[in-house]
């Protein structure tokens, strides 16, 4: 007699599961409704303004005022001119966690040549040259605070959904990556308080449009910024004996910093050492007295970090003594301010926002590929100290036959940074907002 009952129960369980499948995909095909209807209405044009009107890293004072606007209407409280021109907003909506979503806003002094209708016509006095320069959002941050805006308005329309307080931030100067570091540094956890968790997420052309891509390690390289003083003792190139020659110490040190990543680091562990400039000497015949090499050196672990960085301090400064340097003459290595750690995202709440984002939108929008470069980010200036759980994805940007075309041997598809760089807008945006509420309403549960 309890075989029936058996039966039944299980059937109860397996249609309760069903229906609760059903219901979860309902209510997310209306969110997806939802934020294609607000890109047609606003998005859409937002888009558009952003890309047009692009603004050096530092200098993006009119798009942080629009988007001080945006979020303003949408009904957060706005704090402009955090870390310069950072912009901060806020909305409580009862008890829970505080999460914060980061959204970059800066581009760069590159012409764009993608052939687009709205392509930008820009132009800025770049704050470090000096001159006037064309501007160009080349790295899709008109994406992420388009995106940014689109969230808040489905945020706020559906504040029965979650529970908590939600920190919209909008980021400077990431390009430069001094953005995250200056908005740090005007107390902004004093001022606005810590978030429990901390998102962000990049637009990315090599993965098809609106795929998301989320690995649970370092979706971002650590970076440094690091140049090598080398002097030397000048003479007649005639009379190479009668000096020390920093041309050739400044090539034996470039050959030697190879040998840190082919020989000091595992086989497993990647790492780059690149010297991107060497200036050295004025005439044929003049044999310097100096010589300037600058580096990017770049890991995916404090530990490897650490590696690379000794070795080359260890390796510029014997390779002197090599040359016969008097100990007052070594060369210096010097590594700039403008270092970031990597980018690694907390493996727990990764696989929680990946189960979120399959159940939600199902596994067919949902991918884990690991980058092939070493590119930096400074959003971990906001996760490391003090430590905050975070996330960092990718939304693909490039439509599926654009990547096709480029495998079958059809153009490449453009890089960040190149003139040439363009995404598809409408599903970009879109699935940067879907992907953004799914993933605060799953930090933000409502009791």
């Amino acid at each position: 007699m309890q075989k029936p009952r058996f039966i039944l129960g299980k059937l109860s369980t397996l249609l309760l599961v069903a229906l609760t499948s059903l219901a979860s995909v309902h209510a997310n095909n209306e969110l997806a409704q939802a934020i294609e209807n607000d890109y047609a209405e606003h998005l859409e044009q937002l888009f558009d303004h952003f890309h047009r009107n692009p603004e050096l890293s530092l200098l993006e004072t009119k798009t942080a005022a629009r988007m001080a606007e945006e979020l303003r209407a949408a009904g957060f409280d706005v704090t402009e001119d955090v870390g310069g021109t950072g912009v901060i907003a806020m909305l409580e909506n009862g008890p829970g966690p505080m999460v914060m979503m980061r959204a970059d806003m800066d581009g760069l002094p590159v012409e764009e040549k993608s052939g687009l209708e709205n392509a930008s016509k820009a132009t800025q006095t770049d704050p470090i040259t000096g001159n006037l320069v064309p501007v160009m959002h080349a790295c899709g941050h008109d994406v992420h605070i388009t995106s940014l805006v689109g969230t808040a308005r489905q945020m706020v329309a559906r504040k029965h959904a979650w529970s908590g307080k939600l920190m919209l931030l909008v980021q400077p100067a990431e390009e430069r990556v001094l953005g995250a570091r200056a908005m740090k540094e005007d107390r902004l956890w004093e001022r606005f308080g810590q978030p429990d968790y901390a998102l962000a997420f990049h637009v990315s052309s090599e993965f098809e449009a609106g795929k998301i891509n989320v690995i649970d390690g370092s979706p971002y390289a650590g970076a440094d910024t690091v140049d090598i003083r080398i002097y030397g003792i000048g003479a007649h190139g005639a009379s190479p004996h009668a000096g020390k020659d920093p041309v050739l110490l400044g090539s034996q040190i470039v050959v030697a910093l190879q040998t840190l990543v082919a020989r000091e680091l595992s086989p497993r562990d990647p790492g780059v050492v690149t010297v991107g400039s060497f200036h050295a000497g004025s005439k044929h015949n003049i044999i310097s007295d100096y010589a300037h090499l600058q580096l990017t050196v770049r890991n995916t672990s404090p530990a490897t970090r650490a590696t690379l960085l000794e070795g080359i301090e260890r390796i510029a400064v014997n390779m002197g003594r090599v040359a016969g340097l008097p100990e007052d003459l070594l060369p210096e290595v010097v590594i700039s301010e403008e270092s970031v750690p990597p980018t690694t995202n907390n493996s727990k709440l990764t696989q929680r926002l990946q189960g979120a984002w399959i159940e939600k939108m199902g596994e067919n929008a949902v991918m884990s590929v690991g980058t092939k470069g070493m590119g930096a980010e400074d959003f971990p200036f906001f996760t490391t100290e003090p430590y905050i759980p975070s996330v960092y994805w990718a939304i693909g940007g490039t439509p599926k036959e654009v990547i096709e075309y480029a495998a079958a041997g059809g153009p490449p598809v453009p890089s960040h940074h190149s003139p040439l760089f363009k995404i598809s807008p409408s599903p970009s945006v879109q699935r940067g907002v879907e992907s953004t509420v799914v993933a605060l309403e799953e930090l933000l549960q409502t009791k």
